[in-house]
């Protein structure tokens, strides 16, 4: 899956470090501000840095976090859930983040994954530009495609900064997106199964 994510994007050259911090410096001067004053001396380095962190998903291989399986299930083939993983993003059209939670259930077929693999997989494709919709398919699209399970289900809510920050300025609003594959998508109960999950405290 995450082969696939990468043709769709086109090769580029990295930049280095200092192209980096100098990129930062240009953006505080056009904000209106004083790269040299002394409290923004450090700032591009500091940003730099930053987005190392919150941008590590495209240095991550989706396809070894989830390299590991187990079988020894003593024939459990019933929903597994993972619900209410926290997840930080940020928006590609505006580069502001999206905050919100991530629930993920599959129907194993003859082996299951760590439960902390599922958690992984999220970040991995939230520590990258995303919208709301292609962070939801792709969770759904890795762990399809690497576990092969009877179906996956996938449902994200998120509070979007690009709508509370900027343009409407709607704070607390709430956007929900569901994926879902295989027995999830061609049995309607299967659905009903797992929102009724996700309500339970």
């Amino acid at each position: 899956m995450d082969a696939i994510v990468k043709k769709l994007m086109p090769e580029v050259a990295k930049p280095s470090r200092q192209e980096a911090e100098e990129a930062v410096r240009v953006l505080l001067r056009w904000a209106g501000d004083n790269p040299e004053r002394e409290g923004l001396l450090d700032t591009p380095k500091r940003v730099v840095k930053a987005y190392e962190e919150m941008f590590s998903g495209y240095q991550a291989d989706v396809d070894q976090v989830l390299g590991t399986t187990f079988g020894e299930v003593s024939g459990y083939d019933d929903i597994v859930l993972v619900k209410d993983i926290p997840f930080h993003s940020h928006c590609e059209h505006h580069m502001v983040p999206i905050t919100g939670r991530a629930h993920v259930a599959y129907l194993p077929r003859d082996r299951v994954l760590g439960l902390s693999k599922i958690a992984r997989v999220v970040d991995v494709f939230a520590r990258r530009l995303q919208t709301q919709e292609s962070i939801t398919a792709q969770i759904a699209g890795a762990i399809d495609g690497s576990l092969k399970p009877r179906g996956v289900a996938v449902m994200i809510e998120a509070e979007h900064m690009c709508m509370a920050m900027r343009g409407v300025r709607k704070s607390g609003s709430t956007t929900m997106t569901t994926t879902f594959t295989g027995e999830f998508k061609n049995n309607a109960a299967e659905q009903v199964r797992f929102m009724t999950m996700l309500r339970i405290q």
